[in-house]
């Protein structure tokens, strides 16, 4: 599918207070449920029917899956029962453990809870089974509803559902999460932090644990104190480990939540324990510290109680935090805010969000590996005018995610590999070269590129004017994207798609030499031997000469040229208005093609007789044509070819129609000028 570029200028964050409605109706929560309620009848979403193409777009159900209501599986269902715990998630058939450990982690947080899961619905009297759930999207805040209807097999849910049977929130979430998504199969596989970023619109940031920073105790510490989200995981060396169990009971490739972190005393010391979960509900650590283990017999019942400690196979246990360590990998962490957890003071962060679209053949250029396309990435400057409170950098985070792949799984994406590169700007505005990435190396860029929906990285840079470019790794892969810059000090950012802009030559008016060279001669002949009597080329006429002509030149490659393009040629050089060109209209325009001719074989770099579709934006610049990149986009798509290639006749087409929509922009902006110099004189 063809991405649009999309307004990359800079906006504020989203606020979660106006979450906007989602059903394609156009009515939201409170609207459909006094439908129903009006009408008697229980809600029925259309927009994600309770059928077999919401639950999977690769493959049949395993087996006969029947949806029913909660109240059709238990007498009285309930849709939080004793408060929304962590233990209320235990995982079904469905393989979106990394989804499951962020809702684990948000159950830690009672305000970010209830802004994701409106507490205020239950299946009481005015239940009408209809609920709804707050998602942030790439700086939007959602409000999804849902029916109640969910996926069972003999009389049991199948999917996401709560240690107690009556109990429906989670598995209403989880349904709410899956629409959002297109269907429960493209929950198959993910990164914590990225649902994490969707219940908070926080900002996410990962830690190898191996190569964590001494104080890695204390900065999860800092994090589950400001409620930051943080999930762990074991990493594979092949596909055959992934969900394979160690010996010691930790599950690899496996999504856990981190859900405390606790100093506890033991035999006289100070021992530092994590608390992890697992959202299976059940499968824990048997080593040191482990539900049975005999450490616990050394530590007094009132710390045993402080630290809620019991020996339930729940899928939650303490470990030795030098154990994690060594058994763990990674550690994703979701701050509601982007401050630093290795600081210790609160800062207030300011936050701008470009949208933007990488498309194939014209902004989809690739990293700094692929430099011939490289330099016509979206280009974002970012001005650092103050410094950090008692430092001589300024400290920002930029975040950059690739928007709705999972949605369009079910069209063969994937998650593409995505970063960025950061560049000091040389001082001039407009859109950098392919010569200025040559010759200059980045100032920063993010720690790797990888195909996770966002990549972020925290920097501390001197003041100054920076060049931000986003890009995926490959270039001509298409995606929108959305690229968040926090910054402790206000940092202003703009995108460089350039203005709009006409500049070309004044029209050429031939005059007659005192002698003719042998060219003219030539050419003086051909016009009369096509024109006929009348001394005038019809468009017809036009059409047999341009392309008799042009399949003979040398070093371009050529087609055809039609006759509506050779009527666009007279209308735009016919200054008599006979609808046809006479000689001296020829001549000019005979002059003005040799003059493309020129520009078109400058940039075609490879000299293949055809110029690549990322070359446009400086072959339309030569020939008096600034563009941004919506327009770019819209040639791109119109005249390139399958291999990002334009042949000389859609070139000149292309030249033709921007030069004859120029004359008409004037024509209206004198005319303009002319009935505003009226209205002034009146």
């Amino acid at each position: 599918m063809p991405y649009l570029y999309q307004d990359s200028k800079p906006r504020p964050a989203a606020r979660p207070g106006g979450a906007r409605a989602t059903h394609s109706s156009g009515k939201g929560y409170e609207e459909l449920k006094q439908e129903c309620l009006r009408r008697g009848v229980l809600f029925e979403d259309s927009d994600f029917p309770a059928c077999n193409s919401s639950l999977f777009f690769s493959e049949n159900p395993p087996i006969p899956f029947v949806w029913k209501r909660p109240g059709d599986l238990v007498k009285d269902p309930k849709f939080i029962l004793g408060g929304a715990t962590r233990t209320d998630i235990c995982q079904g058939d469905l393989g979106d453990c990394w989804l499951l450990a962020a809702i684990a982690s948000l159950t830690l947080n009672e305000k970010t809870l209830a802004r994701v899961v409106p507490l205020d619905q239950n299946f009481g009297p005015d239940y009408a089974g209809i609920f709804h759930f707050q998602f942030w999207q790439h700086n939007e805040w959602l409000d999804v509803v849902i029916d109640d209807r969910l996926p069972t097999f003999k009389g049991r849910l199948v999917f996401l559902h709560s240690a107690e049977l009556n109990e429906f929130w989670s598995a209403l979430l989880e349904k709410a999460y899956a629409k959002l998504n297109g269907s429960y199969e493209s929950l198959k596989g993910g990164s914590t932090i990225e649902a994490m970023e969707d219940f908070t619109g926080g900002i996410g940031e990962m830690y190898d644990v191996k190569a964590a920073p001494d104080n890695f105790y204390e900065i999860l510490e800092k994090a589950l104190k400001r409620c930051s989200m943080v999930g762990c995981s074991i990493d594979t060396s092949s596909a055959a480990e992934s969900e394979a169990r160690t010996p010691s009971g930790l599950v690899k490739g496996h999504a856990y939540s981190v859900t405390g972190i606790e100093e506890v005393s033991y035999r006289g010391r100070q021992v530092q324990l994590i608390r992890i979960r697992n959202p299976w509900g059940q499968v824990e650590w048997n080593g040191p510290w482990s539900d049975n283990s005999p450490e616990w017999r050394s530590v007094s019942p009132s710390e045993q109680r402080r630290l809620s400690q019991a020996a339930r196979d729940d899928g939650e246990f303490w470990m030795k935090f030098e154990d994690f360590k060594v058994h763990f990998d990674k550690v994703e962490i979701c701050n509601l805010t982007p401050d630093a957890l290795e600081d210790s003071t609160a800062h207030k962060w300011e936050v701008t969000i470009h949208q933007g679209s990488w498309v194939r053949g014209a902004t989809a250029g690739g990293c700094r590996n692929f430099l011939e396309t490289f330099w016509t990435n979206p280009q974002i400057k970012l001005h650092l005018t103050e410094k950090d409170d008692g430092q001589d950098d300024c400290t920002f985070i930029a975040a950059l995610m690739q928007k709705g792949r999972r949605k369009l799984k079910k069209l063969g994406a994937e998650m593409l590999t995505i970063g960025y590169s950061i560049y000091e700007s040389p001082g001039r505005d407009g859109h950098l070269g392919k010569d200025f990435f040559r010759y200059h190396p980045s100032k920063a860029r993010s720690k790797t590129y990888i195909n996770l929906r966002e990549v972020s990285h925290r920097f501390k840079l001197p003041p100054g004017d920076y060049i931000l470019i986003p890009t995926t790794f490959e270039p001509h892969q298409e995606a929108d994207f959305c690229l968040r810059i926090f910054s402790e000090k206000k940092a202003i950012t703009e995108d460089l798609d350039e203005n709009v802009a006409i500049d070309l030559p004044e029209p050429l008016h031939p005059t007659p030499s005192p002698q003719e060279t042998e060219e003219e001669k030539q050419f003086q002949a051909l016009f009369e031997q096509i024109s006929g009597k009348d001394m005038a080329i019809s468009a017809e006429e036009l059409e047999y000469v341009l392309n008799a002509v042009l399949k003979k030149t040398k070093n371009i490659k050529f087609k055809n040229l039609s006759l509506i393009s050779c009527r666009n040629i007279i209308s735009l050089m016919d200054t008599s208005g006979n609808g046809k060109l006479e000689f001296s209209e020829f001549k000019v325009f005979w002059e003005k093609m040799k003059k493309w001719i020129n520009i078109f074989l400058q940039f075609d770099f490879d000299k293949s007789g055809s110029m690549s579709s990322y070359e446009l934006r400086g072959a339309l610049k030569a020939a008096g044509y600034q563009l941004n990149n919506y327009l770019l986009q819209l040639i791109v798509l119109r005249y390139s070819d399958e291999q990002f290639q334009i042949e000389f006749d859609d070139f000149l087409n292309c030249l033709i129609r921007l030069e004859n929509a120029s004359r008409v922009f004037q024509a209206l902006s004198a005319k303009n000028k002319e009935f505003i110099n009226l209205n002034i004189g009146e």
